[in-house]
């Protein structure tokens, strides 16, 4: 088992979703977070003073999946997430962690029948 962890620009969601959804992976947990890497920050002028913001606006999916659906699961991330053909600077990241256990609380099943 796996936890995927992908962060993505907030108007790529829905088609992050839809392509998640043709790989047959339906469930996820999605939260707004801020930060930023290559893309640095960017400067505006407000009042007459110049004010630096260098976190930008993403969104944090995570994904429990079994090993099998490891690979089709990424595909489906980078397919919905990166812009255009080549991708731009700032689509954003996929992390693939080892995941030990999982517990589903309603009924007490461990492990790949709780994903």
């Amino acid at each position: 088992m796996k936890l995927i962890i992908a962060i993505i620009q907030p108007h790529n969601l829905e088609t992050v979703k839809r392509a998640l959804t043709d790989v047959e992976v339906f469930r996820l947990t999605i939260m707004d977070c801020q930060g930023f890497g290559r893309q640095q920050g960017k400067s505006e002028v407000h009042g007459g003073g110049e004010f630096t913001n260098n976190l930008r606006r993403k969104v944090q999916l995570q994904i429990a999946v079994n090993d099998a659906f490891v690979e089709p699961t990424i595909a489906a991330i980078i397919k919905g997430g990166r812009s255009g053909e080549q991708g731009e600077i700032g689509d954003g990241k996929i992390f693939v962690l080892p995941l030990d256990d999982v517990v589903r609380i309603r009924t007490g099943e461990r492990g790949s029948d709780a994903i």
